[in-house]
C-alpha cells in the first residue's frame, strides 16, 4: 500500500507533490491493468463454464396453503384442541348466543374449566379424529396448547380466555391467503395466539397472511340492553335485524362465511356485523364476490350448521332455519338437500350449539365425508347422494360448540379457482 503524507510549502512542496502524483499514476495504472486482466480472465472462465453448464431458474416451492371451496380433495388441515378449555364469563354477548337452559351453567362456571371428565373424553375423541384423518391421507396440524384460565385486561375490558378448539371460527383460507378473523367475544380476544406459530410457518413458506382489524370490544360494540328472555324474543329480534353486536366497529367470526370458489356466502349474526362483512367484501374484491344471505334463525351464529355447501352446486340447508334467498340458488341450478332431524338425545349437554351439528360435516373430497358415527339417518342421506361416510364419534367434543367443520380449518385442498354460482 502506498502511504502519502501531505506536503506544504513553495516549489519544493510542488515538486514533491508532482513526484508523488507521478508515482500514484504509475501505481494506479498498473493496478488497473492487473485488475482488468484478472477480471477478463475470470469473465472468460465464467463464460467457458456457462457454455458447459446452462443456468437454470431456482425451483420455487409450492405454497402449502391453497383452498377455494369446501369439497376439493383435502390434503392438509388444522384441527383444534380441547385441552385447557374454559367456560367463558357470562357476558352480554355470551348470553345472546346461548340457550336459556344453560344460563345457570354459565353463571356458575364462567371463567372456570369445563367439567374435567367431559373435557378428558373430548380430548380423546379429537385425537381419534386426527388419527382417522391421517389414515385418510390428510396432513394434520394442531394449535399450541395455552393456559386459557389466565385473566387479561385491555383498556376496555377484563376477561379470561376460552379455548383453541374451533379453528374454523378464527381462520379462513381463501386461495393462498390465511385470514385471521377479529372475533366478537371478549373471551376469544387472544385466541389467535394459539395459531400464530403455524401461521408464521405457512407465511415463511409463501402463504399470504392477513389479520382483519382487531376490534377494541369496548362496551359500544354490544347492545348492553339486548332483550333476550325467550326463544320468541330471539325470533322477533332476528326478524327485525337486531343483534347483540352493534355497528360500532368491524367484527366477524370466519365461521359465518362459507366458500364456493369465486363466491362466498355470509350471514349477519350475533358475532358478525355489516361492517365486518363490508371489510371482507372490499378485501376480497374484485376476484371474489361476497353475498349476504339470511335465515329464519332465532340465534344466528356461524353458518355451517344452517347452510353447508358440500359440493359444486350442492348444499345442505337446515329445514328448521330456511334460507330466505333459497330461490336464488335453485335458479342457479343448485341442488338443495334438507338433512334429517338430528338423533342426539335431549339430555346430552350442548353448552354452545344446537343439535344441528349433525350437518356440520367435513368433506374430504366430493365423494367422502366425515360424519357423526351416531347419526344413522344422515349416513343414509349421504349414501343416497353417492358419498362415502367416514364415521367418527365426537359427541363430547360437540358439547364445546362444534362439529367436524367447526373443529377444523382446511389449509390445502387440491383444486383450482372456479365459479359455481351464476
Amino acid at each position: 500500500m502506498l502511504r502519502v503524507r501531505c506536503l506544504r510549502g513553495g516549489s519544493r512542496g510542488a515538486e514533491a507533490a508532482h513526484l508523488i502524483g507521478a508515482m500514484l499514476g504509475r501505481s494506479v495504472a498498473g493496478w488497473v491493468q492487473r485488475t482488468f486482466q484478472s477480471t477478463s480472465s475470470a469473465a472468460a472462465a465464467q463464460q467457458h463454464a456457462a457454455e458447459e453448464e446452462p443456468v437454470t431458474e431456482p425451483i420455487q416451492q409450492e405454497c402449502p396453503v391453497c383452498s377455494y371451496n369446501e369439497w376439493d380433495p383435502l390434503e392438509e388441515v388444522i384441527v383444534g384442541r380441547a385441552e385447557n378449555a374454559q367456560v367463558p364469563p357470562f357476558t352480554v354477548e355470551v348470553k345472546a348466543n346461548t340457550y336459556e337452559k344453560y344460563w345457570p351453567f354459565y353463571q356458575k362456571h364462567g371463567g372456570q374449566s369445563f367439567p374435567a371428565d367431559h373435557l378428558k373424553k373430548a380430548v380423546a375423541e379429537i385425537e381419534e379424529m386426527c388419527n382417522i384423518l391421517r389414515h385418510e391421507g390428510v396432513v394434520v396440524q394442531r394449535p399450541e396448547p395455552i393456559d386459557w384460565s389466565v385473566e387479561y385486561k385491555t383498556p376496555d375490558f377484563t376477561s379470561t380466555g376460552m379455548y383453541a378448539a374451533m379453528p374454523r371460527d378464527i381462520l379462513m383460507v381463501v386461495g393462498n391467503e390465511i385470514i385471521e378473523a377479529p372475533m366478537a367475544w371478549r373471551a376469544r380476544f387472544f385466541e389467535y395466539r394459539a395459531y400464530r406459530p403455524l401461521i408464521k410457518e405457512y407465511f415463511r413458506k409463501g402463504a399470504k397472511w392477513t389479520t382483519a382489524p382487531k376490534p377494541t370490544m369496548a362496551d359500544e360494540l354490544y347492545d348492553q340492553d339486548y332483550p333476550i328472555r325467550t326463544v320468541e324474543d330471539r325470533h322477533k329480534l332476528a326478524a327485525q335485524g337486531k343483534f347483540v353486536t352493534t355497528e360500532h366497529e368491524p367484527c366477524f367470526d370466519a365461521a359465518d362465511f362459507i366458500r364456493a370458489g369465486r363466491d362466498l356466502f355470509v350471514q349477519r349474526s350475533q358475532v358478525t356485523n355489516y361492517m365486518g362483512i363490508e371489510w371482507m367484501r372490499r378485501h376480497l374484491a374484485p376476484d371474489y364476490k361476497v353475498h349476504i344471505i339470511s335465515f329464519k334463525d332465532p340465534n344466528p351464529m356461524h353458518i355451517d350448521a344452517t347452510f353447508n355447501i358440500i359440493g359444486p352446486g350442492l348444499v345442505l340447508s337446515n329445514p328448521d332455519r330456511p334460507c330466505r334467498q333459497i330461490d336464488m340458488f335453485k335458479k342457479a341450478g343448485w341442488t338443495v338437500v334438507k338433512p334429517p332431524t338430528p338423533l342426539i338425545p335431549d339430555d346430552h349437554p350442548l353448552w354452545m350449539s344446537s343439535k344441528w351439528l349433525s350437518m356440520n360435516v367435513l368433506m374430504l373430497d366430493e365423494k367422502r365425508v366425515m360424519v357423526d358415527a351416531n347419526e344413522e339417518t344422515i349416513h343414509k342421506m349421504f349414501e343416497n347422494l353417492g358419498i362415502k361416510t367416514i364415521k367418527v364419534n365426537i359427541r363430547h367434543a360437540n358439547s364445546l360448540g362444534g362439529g367436524f367443520h367447526c373443529w377444523t380449518t382446511d389449509v390445502r385442498r387440491r383444486g383450482t379457482l372456479e365459479s359455481y354460482f351464476h
